[in-house]
């Protein structure tokens, strides 16, 4: 896995939408794949919780018969946590403060989670032909 490309992927997504200030990439079970978070982030913890709450909408999506789920955001006094589903099995967080713009964060998030899903799929790939 590349985990520079995957790195590079959240950079560029911070330096395209102000107000991310945190992002972290996970695989569906909870275990941190990459981030790029401050001091005051636990990463291996912010993936774990985000793969529970993700796992709780994607079935609450499916149990009502909404579909795939796409996100789920978590607005806080202080800013706000996305979710994003990386296919069926990676999950991306980004976490913005007060004055992001979450319609912004949406649509320059999807070529993003297209171009992650890529390398992790390649990844797989790589494991496999090993």
């Amino acid at each position: 896995m590349d985990h520079e490309a995957l790195a590079s992927e959240m950079r560029g997504l911070r330096e395209q939408v102000a107000g991310i200030t945190d992002t972290a990439l996970a695989a569906a079970d909870g275990l941190l794949i990459a981030a790029d978070t401050g001091d005051g982030i636990d990463a291996e913890g912010l993936a774990a919780m985000a793969a529970a709450g993700l796992g709780l909408a994607r079935r609450t999506t499916q149990a009502t018969g909404r579909g795939t789920l796409r996100r789920t955001v978590a607005y806080g006094s202080h800013g706000c946590a996305a979710f994003y589903a990386v296919g069926d099995t990676a999950l991306m967080v980004v976490l913005g403060d007060e004055g992001i713009d979450v319609d912004r964060l949406h649509q320059h998030t999807q070529p993003a989670l297209r171009r992650i899903g890529s390398l992790l799929t390649e990844g797989e790939s790589s494991k496999e032909r090993a």
